[in-house]
């Protein structure tokens, strides 16, 4: 199953365990990327966490449900959560339909994300890692 994906927005770093993060004002939006969608398939169920909950890099923060499976979703760089996309509570397939733009998670504040996102691979290099 190929599931059609926008292109990610200019500036986009991703986590080896397929989480993404764009900072943009100060404020970080944390999803999950498209090769991470594509391989679990249809989302069905989507747990985020409540605003004002702080997460350390690497801490699961989220969960998620396919129909083939369930995955905890990591937070790729420390921080506040500041505001969750309701929309995917009600709605988990946006995620399959644009993981960049309507199928974002969290977005955060984070005094730590210039040290914290060193670890992470501009999207293209991502990219070349998990694509066999």
């Amino acid at each position: 199953m190929s599931i059609s994906q926008p292109t990610p927005p200019e500036g986009i770093l991703c986590s080896k365990t397929h989480e993404w993060a764009l900072e943009s004002d100060n404020v970080i939006t944390i999803g999950l990327t498209d090769y991470a969608i594509e391989e679990l398939g249809d989302i069905v169920f989507v747990e985020l966490p409540e605003v004002d909950s702080e997460f350390a890099k690497n801490e699961v923060f989220a969960t998620i449900e396919s129909v083939k499976a369930a995955t905890e979703i990591y937070m790729p760089v420390g921080g506040r959560i500041v505001e969750i996309n309701e929309e995917l509570l009600n709605s988990p397939e946006l995620m399959n339909e644009d993981v960049w733009e309507k199928g974002w998670l969290v977005k955060i504040e984070s005094d730590t994300f210039q040290e914290d996102s060193l670890g992470l691979l501009e999207y293209e290099d991502y990219k070349d890692e998990v694509t066999p």
